[in-house]
């Protein structure tokens, strides 16, 4: 009786329920196919904290980071500005994910890239940024007052080439716009305006920045933006102190977060934080496997940071 029930309710299922089918419209080229990335609900997270945390899933930009939004604005820019023409070469400092953004955007315009980064960087982004036809030159980690730090060496590269810009992705505000106008209105909307709070971690602070501008200003100032921090940056002692105090304590092995400065890019809005986190190197490794076993997604540490702070 139990087999034949089960085998009803089954041909009942399959002959009467009509399959739901969603699909994304076709796109032009790379450019197109950024942006619009889904918000997946972490389950098991928001049973603990009886609040529904949701995580912007980022890593399914086709460059695989949130950085492909900045990468994209960032050689607009430029082009709007009469900076590079037809042929011309894009110059950066990244500690990776920028990077491979431009590296991508560059094929996709026909554009040379060259990129700078700490030689502290994980030896597969500087071979998946070559694989992807950057020249690629690791240099000491030197901080920014340095002259030698990545940021300054790429810049005096630009100025020795013609028809070459250094995108300058720290302080070049085109990249917080990237999340003023496209990943701000993105959530406001895929959560129909119910958002109670974001936070992430800051490296150009452009994210953190561009989203915070267009979730404060949407929700009449309801939203909550909270900065987080992994051990070794200046920015979580900057927000708690009211801007008095600029201390690093530690180090950490999150890779593209923290900063010793704030940017001109988190500048105009760092009145918009509301609060800061210190997150421990130990809490987001612990958090990527959670991510890992419960939600069966894998993600970076910085991105785990991310989840420990929400």
């Amino acid at each position: 009786m139990i087999r034949t029930g089960i085998a009803t309710i089954a041909r009942r299922s399959y002959s009467t329920v009509k399959p739901v089918i969603s699909a994304a419209k076709a796109v032009e080229g790379f450019v197109g196919a950024l942006g619009n990335t889904p918000l997946i609900r972490l389950n098991k997270l928001s049973e603990e904290t009886g609040s529904n945390i949701y995580a912007k899933a980022e890593f399914m930009n086709p460059g695989g980071s949130v950085k492909d939004r900045a990468a994209l604005f960032v050689v607009q820019d430029a082009e709007k500005k009469g900076l590079i023409k037809a042929g011309g070469t894009v110059v950066e400092g990244t500690a990776g994910n920028t990077g491979i953004g431009l590296a991508h955007v560059c094929r996709a315009k026909g554009y040379k890239c060259v990129i700078y980064m700490p030689n502290t960087q994980s030896q597969e982004k500087i071979d998946l940024l070559r694989m992807l036809g950057a020249e690629v030159y690791p240099v000491p980690a030197v901080a920014f007052d340095n002259p030698e730090n990545y940021n300054h060496q790429a810049a005096r590269h630009a100025e020795r080439l013609d028809n070459a810009v250094w995108t300058n992705q720290f302080d070049n505000t085109a990249n917080r716009q990237a999340h003023i106008e496209t990943t701000g209105p993105e959530i406001w909307q895929q959560l129909e305006g119910k958002v109670d709070g974001f936070t992430c971690s800051t490296g150009t602070g452009g994210t953190l920045a561009g989203i915070a501008r267009f979730l404060k200003e949407k929700s009449n100032g309801k939203t909550k933006i909270f900065l987080a921090d992994p051990p070794g940056s200046v920015l979580y002692s900057y927000i708690k102190s009211g801007g008095t105090l600029i201390e690093r304590g530690g180090s950490s092995i999150t890779e593209g977060i923290g900063q010793g400065r704030v940017t001109e890019n988190l500048k105009p809005d760092i009145e918009l934080i509301d609060d800061a986190l210190q997150i421990p190197d130990a809490d987001s490794l612990h958090m990527i496997y959670r991510l890992l076993d419960e939600e069966g997604i894998y993600v970076g540490a910085s991105s785990a940071l991310n989840v420990v702070a929400a």
